[in-house]
Formats: C-alpha cells, sequence, structure tokens
C-alpha cells in the first residue's frame, strides 16, 4: 500500500522527450530511414554538426529525435542516446553522482533548441538531459 501510494505522488509524465542516433554516415543513414518510414528528414544547420531529425509537432505527445554523424561510431548496437525532457537540466544532474552515474557533459547550450546534459547510468548507457532553460 505504501509503495503505490509513493508512486502516486511521482511524476506520471513520460520523461522522454528527444533521441539521437549516431551514425558514421548520415547521407546512408537519413536515405535508409526515409525509405523504411516513408518520411523526409530535415537537415539541421552545419554549426550543430551534421544532423537530421525526424518530422514532429511541438503540440503532439510523440517525441522526436535525429541522426548525428559521428565518425568515429560503430556499428555496434549502442549509438543511440535517449534525452529526458527537463525543467532545467542542472536539477538532475545534482543528482547523478549520488545515484552512481557520471556526468559526461555537463549543462551546454545548444542554441535556440535549449540545453543538454550527457551522463552515465549505473550500467554504462549514455543519456541525456533536455531542458529550455
Amino acid at each position: 500500500m505504501q509503495q503505490v501510494q509513493n508512486s502516486q505522488k511521482m511524476n506520471s509524465v513520460n520523461p522522454v522527450g528527444w533521441f539521437d542516433i549516431y551514425v558514421a554516415d548520415l547521407e546512408r543513414a537519413k536515405a535508409f530511414y526515409e525509405a523504411v518510414f516513408n518520411t523526409q528528414l530535415v537537415d539541421l544547420p552545419n554549426e550543430w554538426g551534421k544532423q537530421s531529425f525526424f518530422p514532429f509537432n511541438h503540440e503532439s505527445v510523440n517525441i522526436s529525435g535525429a541522426l548525428v554523424e559521428n565518425e568515429n561510431k560503430l556499428a555496434d548496437g549502442n549509438n543511440t542516446i535517449v534525452y529526458f525532457a527537463s525543467d532545467d537540466c542542472i536539477t538532475e544532474e545534482s543528482r547523478v553522482e549520488k545515484a552512481g552515474g557520471k556526468i559526461i557533459k555537463p549543462k551546454t547550450a545548444i542554441g535556440e533548441f535549449g540545453f543538454i546534459s550527457l551522463l552515465t547510468d549505473t550500467e554504462g548507457n549514455t543519456i541525456g538531459l533536455h531542458s529550455q532553460k
């Protein structure tokens, strides 16, 4: 009973807000995802590096993400980063090390898109945080 009461106090909104899929060849990967999902990805400005994002609607509850070119990425199955939505990345960052994780990249501005942080969890997975402030 206590566990149910505690879970009711927790935020019930899905915190996943974005994902990045790291690829070695953006054009090749873009062609694959456009063909498989019958959609058109949109290139982001080069100042963010070579990236193309999946279509999304800001009013929708669905999340979106991007293909991000990184020539050093190997096809090893560990090339996806899920970004969790946050009011301010600093809030969750302050809890990471106490929970057993590590901060890879502290809160960093990404222009008009807000801020991100990169972390590793206790299992070695890389995850991200995203906030507008």
